[in-house]
C-alpha cells in the first residue's frame, strides 16, 4: 500500500481517548500539549484504522533524558553543547510509530518502508507553517535502515530534503553501546550490524545522530 492511499491529519483533543498514547505520557499531559501548541502528533489512518503517528512537543533546549536512549525524552535531549537557541514557538519532533495499530510496541511491518514516516513529517511541516510555528527541530538517526526502524526516526537526508539545516552531529554513546550488545543476535538489526562490521564500515556511522532545524520560510 502506498502512502498516498492513506490519510494524514494532526491529533486533536477528541482523539486522546481513542489513539495510542505510548511514549506521550498521560492523557492529561497530552491534552496540556494540545492546549499549548494546538496538537501533539501527526496521525495516519488506513480507512478508520490508526496505523502510525509522529509525536511532537514544545522545544526545551535544556531537556534531558533520565535514561538515555531508553526514555521518550531522548528525542528532546540534544546535550548542552549542541542544543541550538531557537524561538519560543518551536516544535521538537519526537518518535515515529509507523505500523502502530494499537497501544503497545508491536508494529505491523506491512506499513513500513512505504514512505509513511515522510508523509507524517510532511503533515507536521504543513500544519506548523499554517500555524506560523517559528521552527521545527529534530534529532536525526543514523542512515542505516535497521537502526532507523529500531529507533523510530528519520535520517538527516530526509530532513535536508525538506529544508532542514544540519546544525550538529555526534556519536551517541548510548546507541553505540546498544548496537554493540545487539550485533551478535539474529534480529534484523543484529544481521545488518554484522554486515556493516564485515564490510569494514563498523559501528561508528551506525551510531551517529544529528540535530536538524527548519525555520519557517519568510512570508509563510
Amino acid at each position: 500500500m502506498a502512502a498516498d492511499a492513506l490519510s494524514f491529519r494532526v491529533m486533536t483533543a477528541a482523539d486522546v481517548e481513542s489513539m495510542p498514547l505510548d511514549h506521550q505520557g498521560t492523557a492529561d499531559e497530552v491534552l496540556a500539549r494540545i492546549d499549548d501548541l494546538g496538537s501533539a502528533a501527526a496521525l495516519v489512518f488506513d480507512g478508520s484504522q490508526h496505523v502510525g503517528q509522529l509525536q511532537f512537543r514544545r522545544y526545551e533546549p535544556g531537556l534531558r533524558s533520565p535514561n538515555g536512549l531508553h526514555d521518550p525524552l531522548y528525542w528532546g535531549d540534544f546535550h548542552a553543547i549542541a542544543a541550538p537557541a531557537l524561538a519560543d514557538r518551536t516544535l521538537n519532533l519526537f518518535c515515529y510509530h509507523v505500523g502502530q495499530l494499537a497501544t503497545g510496541d508491536e508494529r505491523d511491518t506491512r506499513y513500513q518502508g512505504r514512505g509513511i514516516g515522510a508523509g507524517l513529517l510532511d503533515a507536521v511541516i504543513d500544519w506548523a507553517d499554517a500555524r506560523r510555528i517559528e521552527a521545527i527541530v529534530a534529532k536525526a538517526v543514523p542512515a542505516v535502515r535497521a537502526v532507523a526502524v529500531f529507533m523510530g526516526g528519520q535520517p538527516a537526508a530526509v530532513y535536508a530534503e525538506r529544508g532542514f539545516e544540519i546544525v550538529a552531529r555526534w556519536q551517541d554513546v548510548d546507541l553505540f553501546a546498544h548496537l554493540e550488545q545487539t550485533m551478535n543476535d539474529d534480529s534484523p538489526l543484529g544481521v545488518e550490524l554484522q554486515r556493516l562490521v564485515e564490510s569494514g564500515e563498523g559501528l561508528a556511522a551506525a551510531s551517529e545522530v544529528a540535530i536538524c532545524v527548519r525555520r519557517r520560510p519568510s512570508g509563510s
